[in-house]
């Protein structure tokens, strides 16, 4: 069960990049919003234990269970929809003594799902029944998290689970196919959810795509956080405010950004830590997602290429995101910015997703020593 490895084969310098964001994402925790920190703290603690241990097992034996890890999420997300907390017109987050959001486990738990699926069935990849059963799989997950609603998670599991199919080499004729089909579908869809009488969108979602297009109309509504988040961004200059200042003209301490320690935090940061803290926080993502793509080339298992280049891709694609909401980008989306954003579900969920990237790591220095 468990990994025999060298201890000079630990990646320290993926293991050094993650206390970092995450130290810098606790200290900008604590400035937003005080009470949250000790939270994000202990979250820290219990992701990074659970990594360590997550990172000296032997993954490919964890991934045979890997039907029981798809219906352990389908029960997750169901329990949501029946037994769910409703806040801000969502039902996301399940109270077991403490409040965990399913939503964010789903990414960890398709990831190492589909990574199973596709070792399975490596060599029937190129099979239409397989590639449509991999398909069908996908929308159960999906509609449950829709259902909250949950639509910028949806997009954003939908967008990594295609991205591992990619790596689980389907042929290149299917990927343009699709391509062909949902680009031209998604620019229609795009115009259709702009209408007065659209159906697709909740209303408070048809305002988010609105404010980020006409945003001097919502300047006092939807806008309002994004011009408030840019204008903080652009005020902390090169070096910052600094971290619980006390100044007059912040953005944060006017309460112009409500909720920033969610997922606004990257605002928080550009105020007070400046253009420096901003881009340390882009360069330690950056540097997280190039060493799970590094890892992901030199697996000596399929799965444990789409183990490590899925959370590669799922770290750059929401942190991508995030940020492109904080600058004004893109329309505000709700997802956290990941290893920084409150959020114990979230944060220990990307930890336990680490420590399988870890775990296949060692693999590859097993492979390349022997």
């Amino acid at each position: 069960m468990f990994t025999r490895f060298r201890f000079k084969d630990y990646n320290f310098r993926l293991i050094l990049m993650l206390i970092a964001i995450t130290v810098i994402g606790i200290l900008a925790v604590g400035s937003a919003q005080k009470s949250y920190q000790s939270k994000q703290f202990w979250g820290f603690v219990v992701g990074f234990i659970v990594m360590i241990i997550i990172s000296i097992l032997d993954y490919t034996k964890i991934l045979k269970l890997w039907w029981l890890i798809y219906a352990g999420n389908l029960g997750l997300l169901l329990a949501v929809l029946l037994f769910g907390e409703v806040h801000g017109g969502a039902r996301r987050w399940l109270n077991v003594g403490i409040a965990v959001q399913p939503s964010e486990t789903a990414k960890i738990l398709l990831i190492l799902f589909y990574a199973q699926f596709i070792m399975k069935f490596k060599d029937k990849m190129k099979d239409i029944r397989v590639i449509l059963l991999a398909i069908a799989l996908m929308v159960p997950p999906i509609v449950l998290i829709i259902k909250q609603p949950d639509l910028s998670t949806t997009i954003v599991i939908f967008s990594v689970i295609c991205l591992v199919l990619f790596m689980g080499e389907i042929p290149y004729k299917y990927i343009l196919g699709v391509l062909g089909v949902t680009i031209p579908a998604a620019i229609l869809l795009f115009i259709y959810v702009l209408q007065p009488n659209q159906k697709l969108l909740d209303p408070y979602q048809q305002k988010r795509i609105l404010a980020w297009l006409h945003p001097e109309q919502y300047e006092l509504e939807e806008a309002y956080q994004q011009l408030n988040s840019v204008m903080a961004i652009g005020s902390g200059q090169l070096t910052g405010k600094g971290l619980n200042n006390n100044v007059v003209n912040s953005v944060k301490n006017g309460n112009f950004i409500s909720e920033p320690q969610t997922d606004f935090i990257f605002t928080i940061i550009g105020e007070e830590l400046g253009f420096v803290g901003s881009a340390a926080v882009i360069l330690l993502l950056l540097g997280i997602v190039i060493e799970c793509f590094i890892i992901a080339h030199r697996s000596k298992y399929i799965s444990g290429r789409i183990i490590a280049g899925g959370m590669g891709t799922l770290v750059g694609l929401q942190g991508m995101l995030n940020i492109a909401v904080a600058t004004g980008l893109l329309p505000n989306t709700g997802l956290p910015l990941p290893f920084v954003s409150a959020g114990l579900t979230s944060l220990v969920s990307l930890y336990i997703g680490m420590g399988f990237v870890l775990n296949v790591g060692l693999q590859c220095e097993q492979k390349y020593n022997n």
